[in-house]
């Protein structure tokens, strides 16, 4: 089967390359936060390429990171026009100079500010820039993306008027696209070379960017707690089973996986209830950021093993949630993620909710044979939302796209990235 398109001469063109153009035309503060090596730094320069913006400025440099600490106005005086600042959560006060200058000369796209770590959550930054910021979140690359297609249209699963694909997939090329993940240096290694990375990469983030965003001390037990979290995720967060199983307290292993979240790391899913008080009761959903790095903390290295096997549900799972999640990021529709569970166990992976009220439940199947009994989910859901609710559709690793009844569908995984092409 096909694998996916990668370029090792140059870039992949990053779905949401014309969103950030579009708020640096009209907003004097972007902000392009997500995952470190994610690409926010080659969107960034590619920015500059372009002529978008005038210069680019990383604080990963001792030199600019020491200047923007200790004059943080002179060093906003000093980057003259439109200018991308790389990695601002290292400077904190450098967001209030950027709003005292903002004020000042509210031309649009004066500053791209990226960073690691989801900035205006963080407890070291006191200045939101409320009024003057569009925020973009920068996923690893979607399938999408490798794959230069546009994606399935979000409007038009709304709208009940989904990609009829027939995939040319099957079960064992999804787990391989879930098991290499969408980090973009990985891609590019051998399949046995990518472990190194991925170990690299989870102990640079908990040894610096973790560490310095909470000044947290538990250089071992985060290591500890983010492999007990991989081994929930597709579940439901339950804070003091996973304190009983690391001999943590409750309040440590929340307070870790919020700093966790804060660095792009881990992804709680909200659930959805249509009585708010009984949502904020009820537990959220346990993702990763990437299944390559899922793989890598579950000891999944080969699609064709015992251990992918056991893992099939979990992986691709958290896969298509976040090929779904990565296109919501890269599209001008506004919607919020979430889960759905009931109290008799049946569920639905992912809820969008756009701001009006109106639903759309999409449910993950690693089997290829759909039946009438795998909508269950979607079918309390549509009873729970009743008239908001537009559509469900269960993706499954089958090859082909089948109606279930009104608004209900089976559509292939692939559908998430070809039904735009």
């Amino acid at each position: 089967m096909p694998g996916p398109i990668w370029h090792a001469g140059g870039m992949v063109p990053r779905l949401l390359a014309a969103r950030l153009a579009e708020a640096l035309a009209d907003t004097p503060v972007v902000l392009l936060h997500g995952p470190r090596q994610s690409g926010k730094s080659t969107l960034a320069q590619q920015l500059v390429a372009e002529g978008r913006l005038q210069r680019y400025v990383t604080l990963d440099d001792l030199a600019p990171r020491r200047a923007a600490l200790s004059d943080p106005e002179a060093f906003v005086a000093g980057l003259g026009g439109a200018v991308a600042v790389d990695e601002a959560q290292l400077a904190p006060e450098l967001f209030r100079a950027i709003k005292a200058s903002v004020d000042r000369d509210r031309r649009p796209g004066r500053f791209l500010l990226t960073g690691s770590a989801d900035l205006p959550l963080l407890p070291t930054i006191a200045e939101s820039l409320a009024g003057r910021v569009e925020r973009f979140t920068l996923w690893p690359l979607a399938e999408a993306e490798l794959r230069q297609s546009e994606g399935v249209l979000l409007d038009g699963l709304f709208d009940g008027q989904p990609p009829l694909v027939e995939s040319e997939f099957q079960r064992a090329d999804y787990l391989e696209f879930a098991i290499r993940g969408g980090f973009p240096e990985p891609l590019q290694r051998a399949p046995a070379r990518r472990a190194r990375w991925y170990g690299a990469y989870l102990e640079t983030l908990i040894e610096r960017d973790v560490r310095q965003l909470a000044n947290l001390q538990g250089r071992l037990e985060l290591p500890r707690l983010l492999a007990a979290y991989a081994d929930r995720v597709g579940g439901l967060l339950n804070y003091a089973d996973l304190g009983r199983d690391l001999e943590m307290e409750r309040v440590t292993v929340k307070r870790y996986l919020d700093v966790l979240e804060l660095a792009f790391l881990v992804l709680r899913l909200p659930p959805w209830h249509r009585n708010v008080s009984k949502q904020l009761r009820k537990a959220s959903k346990a993702l990763l950021v990437d299944t390559g790095l899922l793989a890598n903390l579950l000891g999944v290295g080969q699609p064709a093993s015992s251990a992918a096997e056991r893992r099939a549900g979990a992986l691709l799972e958290n896969y298509a949630i976040l090929e779904v999640l990565k296109l919501l990021a890269a599209s001008p529709m506004a919607a919020r993620p979430y889960h759905f569970r009931t109290a008799d166990g049946a569920e639905v992976d992912l809820v969008l909710e756009r701001p009006g009220g109106t639903l759309i439940g999409l449910e993950v199947k690693a089997a290829g044979a759909v039946q009438a009994r795998d909508f269950r989910g979607l079918r309390s859901l549509q009873d729970a939302a009743g008239e908001s609710f537009r559509a469900g559709y269960l993706l499954h690793t089958g090859r082909h796209s089948v109606a279930f009844g009104p608004g209900l569908w089976a559509l292939p995984l692939s559908a998430v990235w070809a039904g735009a092409q």
